[in-house]
C-alpha cells in the first residue's frame, strides 16, 4: 500500500505579495525590451565608410570595430574610458579626440582668415553627411585634417618607450593599429557631436559637453533631472504614509518567544557545510589580493614614477591591476555568496544527499580554474601575449567582463552547477512547499544569477559599443543592483527565521515587499548608466526617473534597521542563552548604512542627469562604486563568512577579538577612503569640469596637481587600516575554520537541524 504524498504547505501570505512581484517583473521587462529594441534601431550608425570631400577612403567599418577590439583587447577600458564609461587614470578618449580635432579644426579656419572660425568649426562637426542610402560618412577638409594629425599623437601616445602614462611601454604599436584605434575614437567623437537626424542634439545626447562644437546640456537633461527629484520626494512621502499607517510593514519578531540559542558546538553540521570553509578561505584570500591590487591602482593617481621605488609599470601597468582590482571583487564577493547557500540549503531542507560535499568540492576546483585561468588570461592579453583568439581566452575587455569569452562561459556553467547542487539539497524540501514560500524563493533568487549573469554574453568585442554597453550593463547593474540584492534579502531573511528571531510569515512578506521596491525601480533604472551612450533621450528619461525610485527601498531599509537592531536587542534579553552571531548582525546593520549612503545617496547624486552629464567617468562614481559594493555586497560577504564559520569553527578557538577588528577596520577603513579621498576628489573633479570643461576635468595634469596629488596619499592610512586591521583578521578567522574545522559526526545527514530552541511561542 503507497503511503500518501505530504500534502504541500499553502502560501503564508496573501495571493497579492505574488502577483504584485510578477507584475512589476513583468512591466520592468517589457519595458527593458522596448528599450532594446530602440537600442539597435537608433544606435549610432557605424560607416561602410568614410571619406574626405574628395571620396578618398580614411577608413572603413572593419576599421572602425578593429579599432574597438584594439581598445578592448589592450585593457584601455580599465585605462581610459569611450562615452564616459571605463577607467578614471587615462582620457576619455570619446572626448579627448573631440577636443584636440575641435582645437585643430578652429586653428585650420583661422589660419585661413574664416570670418567666423568658431560657428564655421561648430557647422563641421554638428552637421550629420552621413548617408544612410549609400553608407557613407563625409568629413569636411579640416575634420580630415585633423584625423591626419590625430593619428600621429596616438602614435606617439600608445608606442613610448617609457610608462609615463601608467601603461607599459610601447603599450601599442604598428602604424595601421594605431590608425584603426584612432578610426574607432573618431567615430565616437562624431557620434558626440553631430546630430541626430530630426533632432537637435547628438547621438550622445549632446555629451561630452564641449562648447568648442557646441555641446551643451539638452532640454532632456535638465527637465528629466527635476524630474527625478520630485519622483524621489514623492515616492519617500507615500512610502513614510504606508510606513506609518500600516504596523505589518518590516521586521516584527514573535514578542512572546523566549529562544535559546544552540551554542554552536552543539549544531551538527553536514559534509557539504564543513566544505563551505575551504570557500570561505579562498574569499579572503582573494579579498586580501583585491585590496593589495586596489592600494597600487590608487598608489598610480599619486605617484605615476614608481611604488614607493620599484618600478612595477612594466609588469603591473595600471590596466592590468585595475584589471584584476575589478574582476577580483566580483569573484571573492561571489564565492562568500556560493558557500553561503550552501552552507544554508541543509538548514532549510532538514537534511543533506550523500556525497553533497563532493559536489561542493568540484565547484570549488571549478572556481579556482575560472578564476586563476581568467586572471593569467587578462594578464597574457594587456601584455600582448595573447594574438588569436584573444577575446576567448585573453582580455575581452569591458569593464567587469574583461574575462575572456571562454572563462566568462565557464562561470556561467559553474553558477548553474551551484543551483544543482542547491535543488539537490532542497528538492525534498520544495516538493512541500507553495511556490510562493520562502523554500522556492530562495532557490529561483538563485537560479536568477547565472540567468542574468549569462546576459553579459551578448556583449560582444565586436558589435556596436553602443549595444555592447547596452548587455553589459544588464550584468553590472541589473545583476548586482536587483537580483543579487534579491538572493541577499532572501539569504538574510532566512537566516533570522531559521535563528528564531522572526516569524517566516513576517519574513515573507518582507521579501515580497523588497522585490517590489527594488524591481520597481531597479529594473529599469538600469539605463541611468546609458544617458551619453549613444541611446535615444527615452532612455535618459526612464532611466533617471526610474532610477529615482531606488533610493526609495534603501531609505525604507534604513528605517527598518533600527526596528531590526531593537528587535534583535529584545530577543537577546529574553535569550537563555547568549546570542553567538554579534558580528556577524553587526555586519549586517552596517550593509543597511552602506546601503543607503553608498548605493542611495552617492548613487543619486550621480545619477541625475544633469549632475552625470558633467561627472560621468570623473571620481564620483568610483566613490559610489566602493561604498555600494564594498560596502553593501562585501560587508555581507563577510557576514556570511563568519555567520558560518562561527559553527565550523570550534569555540575554544573561536576569536570575537579578531571579529571585532575586522568590523570596525573595515568599516572605519572603507569611510576613510570615500571621505578623505574619492567624495573630496570627485567634488573637486566635478567643479572642474563644469568651470573648465570636461576634457580638462579628465587630463593627467589636473588629476596629478598638488592638491589632488595630497588628497590621494591622505587616503593610505584609510588603506592601511582597511588591509592590516580588516582583511587580515578575516584571513585568520577564514584559516581557522579550515585548520581547526570541527570534526565531522557520527551520522551524515543532519535531520532538522536548528540553530535556536524555541521554548515558550505566542502570538507576535
Amino acid at each position: 500500500m503507497m503511503m500518501a504524498a505530504k500534502p504541500k504547505r499553502a502560501l503564508l501570505v496573501s495571493n497579492g505579495w505574488a502577483q504584485a512581484v510578477i507584475m512589476v517583473m513583468l512591466f520592468g521587462f517589457f519595458v527593458l525590451g522596448f528599450l532594446a529594441y530602440r537600442t539597435y534601431t537608433d544606435e549610432p550608425p557605424i560607416p561602410v565608410r568614410v571619406t574626405d570631400p574628395s571620396g578618398r577612403t580614411l577608413f572603413t567599418h572593419a576599421d572602425i570595430l578593429d579599432g574597438q577590439e584594439i581598445f578592448l583587447r589592450n585593457g584601455l577600458m580599465e585605462f581610459g574610458s569611450i562615452f564616459g564609461h571605463g577607467a578614471y587614470l587615462g582620457p576619455d578618449f570619446t572626448t579627448d579626440y573631440l577636443h584636440r580635432a575641435a582645437l585643430f579644426v578652429l586653428g585650420f579656419y583661422r589660419q585661413a582668415a574664416s570670418a567666423d572660425a568658431q560657428a564655421q568649426t561648430i557647422a563641421d562637426f554638428k552637421t550629420n553627411r552621413y548617408d544612410p542610402a549609400s553608407g557613407t560618412l563625409t568629413l569636411s577638409q579640416a575634420e580630415t585634417a585633423a584625423y591626419e594629425k590625430l593619428c600621429s599623437h596616438y602614435q606617439t601616445y600608445f608606442g613610448q618607450e617609457s610608462s609615463h602614462y601608467g601603461l607599459r611601454p610601447y603599450a601599442i604599436s604598428g602604424t595601421k593599429r594605431i590608425d584603426r584605434l584612432t578610426a574607432f575614437f573618431a567615430w565616437s567623437a562624431w557620434a558626440a557631436a553631430a546630430l541626430r537626424p530630426g533632432k537637435a542634439y547628438s547621438y550622445t545626447n549632446n555629451w561630452p559637453p564641449e562648447v568648442l562644437v557646441g555641446n551643451r546640456a539638452t532640454a532632456d537633461t535638465v527637465v528629466w533631472s527635476v524630474l527625478s527629484l520630485i519622483a524621489l520626494l514623492g515616492g519617500i512621502g507615500i512610502l513614510l504614509a504606508v510606513f506609518g499607517r500600516w504596523g505589518f510593514l518590516g521586521w516584527h519578531g514573535a514578542e512572546q518567544r523566549a529562544i535559546s540559542f544552540k551554542p554552536p558546538s552543539e549544531v551538527t553540521l553536514t559534509p557539504a557545510q564543513r566544505s563551505t570553509a575551504w570557500f570561505f578561505l579562498v574569499m579572503a584570500l582573494l579579498f586580501l589580493a583585491q585590496t593589495l591590487l586596489g592600494g597600487l591602482t590608487q598608489h598610480y593617481r599619486a605617484d605615476l614614477s614608481g611604488f614607493f621605488g620599484l618600478h612595477l609599470n612594466a609588469l603591473l601597468p595600471f590596466n592590468l591591476a585595475r584589471t584584476w582590482h575589478v574582476q577580483l571583487a566580483i569573484f571573492w564577493v561571489a564565492t562568500s555568496y556560493l558557500a553561503g547557500g550552501i552552507f544554508l540549503a541543509p538548514m532549510i531542507a532538514g537534511r543533506e544527499p550523500r556525497r553533497q560535499h563532493w559536489l561542493a568540492y568540484a565547484l570549488l576546483g571549478a572556481l579556482a580554474l575560472v578564476v586563476f585561468g581568467s586572471l593569467l588570461g587578462e594578464m597574457a592579453g594587456i601584455q600582448g601575449w595573447v594574438s588569436h583568439s584573444w577575446a576567448w581566452f585573453g582580455d575581452q575587455g569591458f569593464e567587469y567582463l574583461d574575462l575572456g569569452r571562454f572563462w566568462q562561459i565557464l562561470l556561467t556553467l559553474g553558477l548553474c552547477f551551484w543551483v544543482i547542487i542547491l535543488f539537490r539539497g532542497l528538492r525534498f524540501r520544495l516538493r512541500t512547499e507553495h511556490r510562493g514560500n520562502m523554500p522556492w524563493l530562495f532557490f529561483f533568487s538563485a537560479l536568477s544569477i547565472p540567468a542574468f549573469y549569462a546576459v553579459g554574453l551578448l556583449a560582444r568585442p565586436n558589435s556596436d559599443f553602443t549595444t555592447t554597453d547596452y548587455w553589459r550593463f544588464w550584468v553590472v547593474h541589473l545583476w548586482v543592483e536587483d537580483f543579487l540584492e534579491l538572493f541577499t534579502t532572501v539569504m538574510v531573511a532566512y537566516i533570522f527565521v531559521l535563528l528564531g528571531v522572526v516569524r517566516e510569515r513576517v519574513a515573507l512578506a518582507l521579501i515580497y515587499l523588497d522585490v517590489v521596491l527594488y524591481s520597481a525601480g531597479g529594473i529599469i533604472g538600469t539605463m541611468h548608466h546609458l544617458y551619453f551612450s549613444g541611446e535615444p533621450s527615452i532612455h535618459m528619461a526612464l532611466g533617471a526617473f526610474f532610477s529615482a525610485a531606488e533610493v526609495i527601498p534603501l531609505t525604507f531599509l534604513t528605517l527598518e534597521a533600527w526596528s531590526f537592531l531593537q528587535l534583535g536587542a529584545r530577543q537577546g534579553l529574553r535569550a537563555s542563552a547568549p546570542f553567538p552571531h554579534y558580528w556577524s548582525v553587526m555586519f549586517l546593520a552596517a550593509v543597511g548604512f552602506w546601503n543607503f549612503l553608498g548605493a542611495g545617496i552617492f548613487g543619486f547624486l550621480i545619477n541625475l542627469p544633469i549632475v552625470s552629464y558633467y561627472e560621468i567617468g570623473t571620481a564620483l562614481t568610483p566613490n559610489h562604486g566602493h561604498a555600494a559594493m564594498m560596502g553593501v555586497y562585501g560587508m555581507l560577504a563577510v557576514a556570511l563568512a563568519l555567520f558560518c564559520l562561527r559553527y565550523i569553527i570550534p569555540e575554544e578557538r573561536w576569536s570575537e577579538r579578531a571579529a571585532q577588528i575586522s568590523f570596525w577596520s573595515l568599516n572605519l577603513g572603507l569611510a576613510w577612503m570615500v571621505f578623505a579621498s574619492l567624495f573630496p576628489l570627485g567634488l573637486l573633479q566635478l567643479y572642474h569640469s563644469v568651470r573648465y570643461g570636461y576634457y580638462n576635468a579628465r587630463t593627467l595634469k589636473f588629476l596629478t596637481s598638488p592638491t589632488n596629488a595630497l588628497i590621494e596619499w591622505l587616503r593610505l592610512p584609510g588603506d592601511a587600516l582597511f588591509i592590516i586591521g580588516g582583511v587580515l583578521p578575516l584571513v585568520y578567522l577564514c584559516w581557522l575554520g579550515v585548520r581547526r574545522m570541527r570534526p565531522l559526526p557520527d551520522r551524515e545527514v543532519a535531520q532538522e537541524v536548528l540553530f535556536t530552541d524555541v521554548v515558550e511561542s505566542g502570538e507576535g
